[in-house]
């Protein structure tokens, strides 16, 4: 029936619904029970000019500790300079994928730093992080592989292990030996096994035993991915990664991976390691082949905050120092900070999503912006404020944070929470057509 006679007889086709997808329902009552404890959405808020040790929202400045800018690079003359310089002489964007027209010099450059950096032979830089795992991972397993990965490890890995199709087996956080009992029990079965890590948890600020895993997967013949995307910067004397704190040789680990939007102030994501592995991504891997080149801007910021990164290893020091200070403060005030190594990431365990955002709100109204993380994006009893230190926070700006921190955690914990009041309420909602 055509669609013109559909209309005149009346039959209408139903609309899709975005209220049927999974997760609007859950999205919706969070956002309600939100309102109704008269805690405010503090997510998507408009910060103005450069974030970095304190931010400006809404006219009124903060004390900042939301942002990834661990080495206080964002903003710096040298950095704008060199991206204001590769858009006069390139443009504000290649135009292209790399291997059709879309290659220029500073896309190398970058490249050649970052293995450097990283003490591989090569390594190919893409316009995103979270695509960088996602089409990386699912492009180089297939259906008669094996990914095994540490149960707390970030998404995009968990989707490109989905878009694989390899089996997916999880492992207790940091647990080696757990990785090396699955690869011991699963590798005969499978035609390749991944094992994947990150360098620096970003919920948690702890890290793993790298040594361990690097002789698990090399008992077992498995290739072992490392994401440096909260390492690089961060951990160790020069701030040059995972293998930098350990002392290992960066070849034992067979695919490092990292983003340019933390330590390097830009946008992207690379992966490093053998030559022979990055020539096939750069001729195979979908993300890289079918999109375009990184813009001129972001190769150059990146660039230039790579050797900013080298020429001042006393950076990392002072971020060290600064969130070693947070970490012990946080610690004699009574807060949670769970297993965090002081090193850019400190969390605070609420222990209820309700607890944390009324206590985000609260640090927020003194002055000082820090994003809870709330369930479903961690279990309930881990909720949690989650704070990034940066090189610029003063040790002022530091002790001042955590007084009010312990003030207003005494508070909140204090405070009722008519939580039967929420159930009632949400009960009454009429359910979504």
């Amino acid at each position: 029936m055509r669609r013109g006679n559909q209309e005149e007889r009346g039959i209408v086709a139903p609309r899709l619904d975005v209220s049927e997808l999974d997760g609007f329902r859950e999205i919706r009552m969070i956002r309600e029970a939100a309102d109704f404890l008269g805690i405010t959405d503090p997510f998507f808020r408009v910060h103005q000019g450069i974030a970095g040790s304190e931010t400006v929202i809404g006219d009124k400045t903060y004390i900042n500790f939301a942002s990834y800018n661990y080495l206080g690079l964002n903003g710096h003359p040298y950095i704008a300079g060199a991206a204001k310089a590769a858009i006069d002489r390139h443009g504000t964007t290649v135009s292209a994928s790399r291997p059709v027209s879309g290659e220029r010099p500073i896309h190398r450059e970058l490249e050649q730093m970052l293995a450097r950096i990283h003490g591989c032979e090569d390594c190919v830089v893409l316009v995103g992080g979270h695509s960088t795992n996602v089409t990386v991972i699912g492009h180089l397993l297939g259906r008669n592989d094996v990914i095994i990965h540490d149960t707390l490890i970030h998404n995009s890995i968990v989707q490109g292990a989905m878009l694989s199709g390899a089996r997916r087996v999880p492992f207790p956080h940091l647990d080696h030996r757990a990785a090396d009992r699955l690869l011991s029990e699963l590798r005969p079965r499978h035609g390749r096994a991944l094992l994947v890590i990150e360098g620096h948890y970003s919920m948690d600020g702890d890290v793993p035993d790298l040594p361990s895993f690097i002789a698990a997967a090399r008992s077992h013949r498995a290739w072992l991915m490392v994401d440096e995307a909260h390492a690089l910067g961060v951990l160790g004397p020069r701030g040059f990664g995972t293998a930098d704190r350990f002392g290992v040789d960066s070849n034992d680990v067979d695919i490092w991976m990292g983003t340019l939007s933390k330590s390097l102030v830009s946008c992207g994501g690379y992966i490093a390691g053998r030559k022979n592995l990055i020539d096939y991504l750069k001729f195979t891997a979908p993300g890289f082949v079918f999109s375009v080149g990184m813009a001129p801007a972001a190769a150059a910021a990146a660039l230039a905050a790579v050797e900013l990164l080298e020429r001042e290893p006393e950076r990392v020091r002072r971020l060290n120092d600064r969130t070693a200070l947070f970490l012990q403060l946080a610690r004699c005030g009574g807060l949670d900070v769970g297993n965090s190594i002081g090193a850019s990431i400190v969390p605070v365990v609420t222990g209820s999503s309700t607890r944390a955002g009324r206590l985000a709100q609260a640090m927020f109204q003194r002055g000082v912006n820090v994003q809870p993380i709330l369930y479903p994006a961690v279990p309930e009893r881990a909720a949690r404020l989650r704070f990034f230190l940066t090189a610029a926070h003063t040790e002022e700006q530091i002790r001042d944070t955590v007084r009010i921190l312990v003030e207003e955690n005494h508070r909140v914990k204090a405070a009722p929470s008519d939580l039967a009041g929420v159930a009632r309420h949400l009960g009454k909602l009429p359910l979504p057509r």
